[in-house]
């Protein structure tokens, strides 16, 4: 089959693999119809790549038709459509009862201190072939995956695979208050998410993000959006406090994380990961799991931003294990922090019914701006990680 295969830093390639099968009783095979690029596809594209091997594949957003499924899988039948979690969970340890399935203690990679394997997404999380492809092996079939109908087009589910649940689960996380204040750092596809969420929830919500044209799309879903690049939007904080009274929201996302552009710390930062990136792998490796090489922008504007007593929701993904974390002003502000993988399963109840409303509420069908071939999907990647092109996000269509 094609794959889309990780060959170096901001190195991707479209090529021959051998095909997936059912090797566990509860595997299924799909072939995938759409698969998208996410925004943490980038991080591996740009900084994680000592924790790469050339030749993986690569992505976690996929959906297809299921084409094989092991003598255990009773809940799919061949010719079922179904979108795949980008969490590879077995639905029945402790966590998975609990609906913590990015915890999964089946599939917890313990030999690097992480939680549940996900699908293409380095050794950290268990180096399991992605859904960039034309097909996939589906694990743990008998519970993962979620079963849709056959009517609707692919853009109306596609995005139940992470960032749409990803985006729920960050604003629920936020604890907003009924009628609060919600600012939304980033509107790359989690942050247009979590902004159109926080409307649909009743929130005021205000978002912050330096390209024009996710500005735009923000806004045409009721979002107020401050241009980071203007001399307004130089004191993001500031801004933000003067719209709430002098206090703050009550909630500030980072729909950013460890790549956010912003501050001349982020300056320092963007350099360590490029030295990272040239070091051998096992010393990149050493060094991001002692270091602080995060950029740190959008969380610490998101401290000094948010009122006190009010909550931070990280839904950004952050690499360094040593960053440098403003403690005294956490602690004195009365902050909660919450943070964390998407537990998709989880959400999957609360989000069904909207992505298939006619109404299409949370404007699933407002998010894709480009849609390519497999093919070309190396160029999609540069063209994303630039943010050219308007680009915002790419479906790729094996």
């Amino acid at each position: 089959m094609r794959a889309l295969t990780w060959q170096g830093k901001r190195s991707v390639r479209v090529e021959d693999v051998p095909d997936p099968e059912v090797v566990e009783p509860t595997d299924a095979v799909v072939r995938i119809t759409s698969t998208a690029i996410c925004g943490s596809d980038l991080h591996l594209y740009e900084v994680l790549a000592p924790y790469l091997a050339r030749g993986d594949v690569l992505g976690h957003e996929p959906m297809g038709i299921v084409e094989a499924v092991g003598p255990e899988v009773t809940n799919l039948a061949v010719g079922d459509r179904v979108v795949v979690p980008f969490t590879i969970s077995c639905g029945h340890c402790w966590m998975c009862r609990r609906g913590l399935t990015t915890q999964c203690e089946t599939t917890q990679v313990r030999e690097k201190g992480s939680g549940a394997a996900l699908y293409g997404y380095t050794s950290l999380y268990g180096s399991v072939p992605g859904g960039q492809a034309q097909y996939l092996r589906v694990r743990h079939a008998d519970f993962n995956p979620v079963k849709v109908g056959n009517d609707l087009p692919d853009d109306r589910y596609l995005f139940l695979s992470d960032v749409l649940p990803t985006a729920w689960q960050g604003v629920r996380y936020a604890d907003v208050p009924e009628g609060g204040t919600l600012a939304v750092l980033g509107l790359g596809p989690v942050g247009q998410f979590a902004a159109r969420i926080g409307r649909h929830l009743g929130y005021d919500v205000v978002a912050v993000d330096p390209v024009p044209e996710r500005r735009a799309m923000a806004q045409r879903h009721g979002v107020t959006a401050i241009d980071l690049t203007d001399d307004a939007g130089a004191d993001v904080p500031a801004q933000l406090r003067d719209r709430t009274d002098g206090r703050g929201p009550d909630a500030v996302l980072d729909a950013v994380g460890m790549e956010a552009h912003g501050g001349a710390e982020g300056a320092i930062a963007k350099a360590a990961q490029t030295a990272v990136g040239l070091l051998p792998d096992r010393l990149a490796q050493r060094v991001m799991e002692t270091g602080g090489i995060d950029r740190l922008w959008a969380v610490r504007t998101a401290v000094d931003a948010v009122r006190r007593g009010g909550t931070i929701s990280l839904s950004g993904v952050y690499g360094g294990e040593a960053d440098p974390m403003p403690m005294m002003t956490m602690f004195d502000k009365q902050l909660q922090l919450r943070m964390g993988q998407c537990n998709v399963k989880a959400w999957i109840d609360d989000l069904l019914p909207l992505v298939e409303d006619p109404a299409d509420p949370l404007g699933v069908t407002d998010l894709t701006t480009h849609r390519v071939p497999l093919e070309d999907a190396p160029e999609a990647y540069a063209m994303f990680q630039e943010k050219r092109d308007g680009c915002i996000k790419v479906v790729l269509e094996p």
